[in-house]
């Protein structure tokens, strides 16, 4: 049988450095399930691609919500094709009747249990509407296929562990991957890492210190024992406060970690609050920022803005936090994605008419209890507070203010990253702006 497996393409991001662990993974998976399977792998966002180059008899495509049209578009395509198509992921499992319009089966939840009896159905041609995978421990994965893929690629993604702890009403990952932390045995990460990764690569947990400071140091050891490489993530701000903190982050830096993303969310008690996600932040965060810092590893904090329960002035005061820390922020619009507590909260207040696509985190898609934060001057509070934050001088002077003890990779790597970003998010503005160009340029409504 033949299988084609997709990479999305997703919105104004451009070609994507990392290759889409997906594939690798998913392929390595499928192989895994049965061995003589024709593979072909294909990453939207770095190679033209539509449904008549498809070579395979089934089709199977991940899907995020900001991914949902271009998904359901390419898929509908296929079957009008005659080829039968699956679709997966956090949107799927969240929205399942939604994408079996567009599929011939989904995939519910994680796929290591499903997905060689999809295989399997689909050879007998008894393939099923539905598949319910359930959290298996995560010992003894596949190691991930090399793709070789054609793109300009200069990373590629690894996981050590799912699920998460806190209960954030806004983050897909604990109701897509549980409640309960699920690591995999150090040993087959750190041999993964060794055998796969490129001079730099990205852990895609959630949080890359996890819950259990003894089993962080023990893998930050075991990637340190291999080749010596640069990589960055996710983590809270909570874990490397304590005791425990300097001993985590010292294991980290030796490992070869230069940077981190970490949730701040907001400066707001009241919306940090109604967002539940106190327990990441822990007792001191501005401490935890200096301390990681001080370990010569970059810091760059998440920001909601936008929220209903904030009000016009976070987006100063988010610029204001750069400044003072001198850290990277990466600002992002509240979005509530379907199913998380805070989609079920928003949604008697979401503007109507807007599809997925709208759901990137660059634009407002609720309305707001204050007439003045309407969408429109929200998402130009927005655009105007990304042009101040990567500003060149700025962007030099958080690279100033990482100490010596990461100089001078962490420096370059950092310089590396920001770059794009800027890129992208200038891709962003200018949609942005050419949208509501030609809206202004609309002739209005006939009168009655």
């Amino acid at each position: 049988m033949k299988v084609t497996l997709i990479s999305p393409e997703f919105p104004f991001s451009g070609r994507v450095p990392m290759v889409p662990p997906i594939l690798e993974y998913l392929g390595a998976l499928t192989l895994r399930e049965d061995p003589e399977v024709e593979l072909q792998l294909v990453d939207a966002n770095q190679t033209r691609f539509t449904p008549e180059d498809v070579r395979g008899e089934l089709v199977g495509l991940s899907v995020w919500t900001a991914t949902a049209p271009w998904v359901y578009r390419f898929a509908d395509a296929c079957r009008a094709r005659g080829l039968r198509v699956v679709l997966g992921g956090i949107h799927a499992s969240a929205l399942p009747d939604e994408a079996a319009l567009h599929a011939d089966a989904v995939v519910v939840g994680e796929a290591e249990s499903a997905w060689g009896e999809v295989l399997r159905d689909a050879a007998s041609g008894r393939l099923r509407a539905r598949y319910d995978g359930v959290r298996l421990p995560l010992a003894g994965l596949p190691t991930p296929i090399d793709a070789k893929l054609r793109g300009q690629y200069h990373f590629r993604a690894f996981f050590t562990m799912r699920g998460c702890p806190y209960r954030c009403s806004f983050c897909t990952v604990r109701r897509f991957f549980g409640d309960d932390v699920r690591y995999r045995p150090v040993d087959e990460v750190a041999a993964e890492v060794e055998a796969r990764a490129g001079s730099v690569w990205f852990n895609g947990d959630d949080n890359i210190w996890g819950a259990d400071p003894d089993r962080a140091v023990a893998l930050f050891d075991a990637i340190a024992a291999g080749r010596r490489r640069s990589w960055y993530g996710f983590g809270d701000l909570r874990s490397v406060q304590g005791p425990e903190g300097e001993r985590v982050l010292k294991a980290a830096r030796r490992s070869g970690l230069y940077s981190v993303w970490a949730g701040w969310e907001t400066d707001s008690a009241a919306t940090l609050a109604g967002f539940r996600a106190e327990g990441k932040q822990g007792k001191d965060r501005v401490e935890a920022v200096k301390r990681i810092q001080g370990e010569g590893i970059e810091v760059v904090l998440f920001t909601m803005l936008g929220a209903r329960e904030d009000g016009l002035d976070a987006f100063q005061r988010t610029l204001e936090l750069a400044d003072r820390l001198r850290v990277g922020i990466h600002p992002v619009l509240a979005t509530p994605l379907p199913g998380t507590e805070l989609y079920e909260a928003y949604r008697p207040y979401l503007v109507p008419g807007l599809g997925w696509e709208a759901f990137t985190g660059v634009r407002a898609v609720f309305e707001h209890p204050d007439p003045a934060a309407n969408p429109e001057r929200r998402e130009r509070e927005y655009h105007e507070l990304v042009r101040e934050l990567f500003r060149a001088s700025r962007i030099v002077d958080r690279l100033r203010a990482i100490p010596r003890a990461g100089f001078p990779r962490t420096h370059l790597l950092s310089l590396m990253a920001a770059i794009p970003m800027k890129v992208a998010l200038g891709k962003a503005r200018a949609e942005w702006q050419a949208t509501h160009a030609a809206a202004a340029a609309e002739p209005p409504p006939p009168r009655a």
